[in-house]
């Protein structure tokens, strides 16, 4: 009667620990919730100098590449609302969205790149921040591709002269 009292008792315990062989394989699908905690004042978080050197002008070297590269990257992150040739007629606007401002336009012609990477960061108007799903080289790649497309293309209406008489 013993005997099986702790045979019993024994296969109850090891029902109970049931699970852990799987453990090391399923901990990676488990999400780990911590509350936010912000930086204490005076620190610096971990890779914030690497992220502003990477902001600071002029950029990386700018190349045939660097701008093939920015061209996709602005066909993924900017053109639904720019448009591909960046006159502010993207997939978007068709669908009811407000229009963003042509790059064709003399005020955005104007604009050095710098300024293009910080409004890609920082967000402007509408449009909102792409920090976290854009890179900060192709952040800089996307702005040298708009000035490539700036350079590319006259506008129309910027473009036409005065009647003569």
């Amino acid at each position: 009667m013993r005997i099986a009292v702790v045979a019993v008792g024994a296969a109850l315990l090891a029902g109970c620990d049931s699970g852990t062989e799987e453990r090391a394989s399923i901990a990676s699908t488990r999400a780990v919730q911590r509350a936010y905690l912000p930086a204490p004042p005076g620190t610096v978080p971990r890779g914030s100098a690497a992220q502003a050197a990477a902001l600071a002008p002029p950029g990386p070297e700018v190349t045939p590449a660097f701008v093939a590269r920015g061209e996709k990257r602005f066909r993924a992150f900017c053109s639904p609302c720019h448009g591909m040739s960046g006159r502010g007629d993207g997939t978007v606007v068709s669908r009811g969205f407000p229009p963003p401002p042509s790059y064709h336009e003399e005020r955005i012609r104007e604009l050095s790149p710098e300024h293009i990477v910080s409004v890609i960061t920082h967000g402007k108007g509408r449009m909102f921040p792409y920090a976290d799903r854009v890179l900060p080289e192709d952040r800089w790649a996307i702005a040298h591709y708009v000035k490539t497309l700036q350079a590319r293309e006259v506008d129309p209406a910027s473009s036409q002269e005065a009647p003569t008489p």
